[in-house]
C-alpha cells in the first residue's frame, strides 16, 4: 500500500467560518504563509494561533455539530492499495469522493505479475493444505492464480473473444491493486483513526500512519479522539 501526493487545503476559510457563530473574529490569530525554499520553489501553509487552536479544541470536545468547521479542512491523496481495502474504504462514502484507475479498461494492457497484488506482508513459504491433502506454499499457490489469470489475459489479445476478458474479471483475486486519488475532509478522518487504527487489516495501520502525518493531526484529528471518548 502506497500513500502519494498528500495535499491539505482551505484552513483559512474553515478557521474564519469557525468564528461565525461568534463573530469573534479580532480574536483569531491564525494566518496563510509562503516561503521560499533554498531550491528555489515556494512552501505554503497555515499556523494556527493559540486562541484560535483553544476555540477548536473546545469545539472538538463538543462533538458534533460542533466541530464541524473540521469538514472544511480538505484532504487528498492518491492511495495504491488493494481492492479489498477500498471496499472497506467505501464504507466512508460522506464526505469523500475519488477517481480510480479503471480496472475494466487496463486489466489486459500489461502483463499480470505478483507485483499487481498486494504483497507487503505476504508470507511466501507460509505452508497450506490444497485439495485431498496436497501440501504446498502459498507461493506455489500465488503461482497457480497468477499464471491462470495471465493465461486468460493473453487469450483474450489473442482472440479479442469477451469471454476471457469476463472471466478474468470474474476471478480476479481482491488483492489486485488500484490508484485512487481520494479527497475527503478532517472529520472523516477522525471517524476513520478511531475505528479503523487497530483493525487486523495491516493497511488500516499504514493508512492511519499518514492520517497521523498530516498537518495538525495531532491537534485536530486525534485530539480526545481515543476508543470510547
Amino acid at each position: 500500500m502506497k500513500i502519494e501526493n498528500v495535499w491539505t487545503g482551505n484552513w483559512e476559510n474553515a478557521f474564519r467560518g469557525m468564528r461565525h457563530p461568534y463573530e469573534s473574529y479580532k480574536k483569531s490569530d491564525s494566518y496563510s504563509y509562503i516561503i521560499p525554499t533554498p531550491k528555489g520553489d515556494i512552501k505554503t501553509g497555515f499556523h494556527i494561533g493559540d486562541n484560535d487552536m483553544d476555540l477548536a479544541q473546545r469545539l472538538i470536545s463538543g462533538g458534533e455539530p460542533n466541530d464541524k468547521f473540521l469538514r472544511q479542512i480538505f484532504v487528498s491523496m492518491d492511495i495504491t492499495a488493494p481492492l479489498y481495502w477500498f471496499k472497506e474504504a467505501d464504507t466512508y462514502k460522506v464526505g469523500t469522493t475519488a477517481n480510480s484507475t479503471s480496472t475494466m479498461h487496463r486489466i489486459a494492457s500489461t502483463p499480470i505479475t505478483l507485483d499487481c497484488f498486494e504483497i507487503d506482508d505476504l508470507d511466501q513459504n507460509f505452508e497450506i493444505t490444497l485439495k485431498d491433502g496436497v501440501h504446498g506454499t502459498m507461493e506455489q499457490w500465488n503461482n497457480i492464480i497468477i499464471d491462470g489469470c495471465e493465461f486468460l489475459r493473453q487469450k483474450y489479445l489473442e482472440t479479442k473473444d469477451i469471454r476471457y476478458w469476463k472471466e478474468l474479471i470474474r476471478w480476479l483475486p481482491e488483492s489486485w491493486l488500484q490508484t485512487r486519488t481520494w479527497t475527503a475532509d478532517y472529520v472523516t478522518l477522525r471517524h476513520i483513526w478511531k475505528w479503523r487504527r487497530n483493525h487486523k487489516l495491516t493497511e488500516w495501520h499504514t493508512f492511519c500512519d499518514a492520517i497521523e502525518e498530516l498537518p495538525y493531526a495531532q491537534e485536530l484529528i486525534l485530539y480526545k479522539n481515543a476508543l470510547g471518548e
